[in-house]
């Protein structure tokens, strides 16, 4: 299979490493990289990228989605598949797939629940939209978790932004107690009465959601005003939402909360 990943940040390098190690031919495009993904080709732009793909995985950020749908199209085959997995809410992607399907080629609007350097190739997947059938046995193929939405574009990205007022919403409640309960010295005590609650994957659970809250804070504070404007949409009330969202604003304006700095 001929694979086009468009954005080598974290997750789209790793699609591009993974997918390459499991057989496919990959061809990457992203004007700051430097180097090739191993076992893949750095294409000069993305129509080269592109071009003879079976599939193309957009993993370029939400911002930037519709501008790589609109380099893509005209070099794309009618035969293959436009997968977008940047995180947006149900109306830009339905907005994406329309373009996709006025210049006949298919469109999948994949959701990607979880982090995926944690479990890489294997992290799963929600997708939605047109080519969904197509998309997820092309994933079933290459030996990637993929779950079937339906053939509403959005539906995965809905579902995915509902999630994350929950997830969000945990690593927020986690941060503000540990955060109190440093002030009297008893952040590790808090910590460890949460992870408990959690199962038996809770420390390590607990420690994710921690760094990972300090280190993607401002993507995730994105993520968080896409869900709220969502929950706006269906008219349903989002006071978690709201506060999750300022406390992901403080960390990514540089003002972590200092009990959890160092943890």
């Amino acid at each position: 299979m001929r694979i086009a990943v468009l954005g080598l940040g974290e997750a789209g390098t790793i699609y591009a490493t993974d997918l390459a190690a499991r057989g496919a031919h990959v061809a990457a495009a992203d004007p700051r990289a430097a180097a090739a993904p191993a076992g893949g080709a750095l294409a000069p732009g993305t129509a080269e990228a592109v071009r003879g793909a079976d599939l193309v995985l957009s993993l370029v950020g939400a911002r930037a989605a519709a501008a790589a749908l609109a380099e893509a199209l005209p070099a794309m085959a009618p035969s293959a598949v436009f997968a977008d997995l940047n995180t947006a809410g149900p109306e830009e992607k339905r907005r994406l797939a329309q373009r996709a399907a006025e210049a006949g080629v298919g469109f999948a609007d994949v959701a990607v629940l979880a982090p995926v350097p944690r479990a890489r190739i294997g992290t799963p997947l929600l997708v939605s939209g047109p080519a969904e059938a197509v998309l997820t046995a092309q994933f079933a193929a290459l030996g990637i978790p993929a779950t079937g939405a339906g053939p509403e574009p959005g539906a995965a990205a809905g579902l995915k932004l509902l999630r994350s007022v929950f997830m969000k919403g945990l690593a927020a409640t986690i941060l503000e107690a540990v955060t109190a309960a440093s002030t009297v010295g008893a952040a590790d005590w808090v910590t460890d009465q949460i992870a408990a609650e959690l199962g038996p994957g809770g420390p390590a659970l607990v420690q994710r959601l921690l760094e990972g809250t300090r280190r993607h804070a401002v993507r995730r504070e994105e993520e968080m005003l896409q869900v709220r404007s969502y929950l706006d949409a269906l008219g349903s009330a989002h006071p978690v939402t709201d506060a999750t969202i300022e406390w992901l604003h403080a960390v990514s304006a540089g003002a972590p909360p200092s009990g959890i700095q160092n943890r």
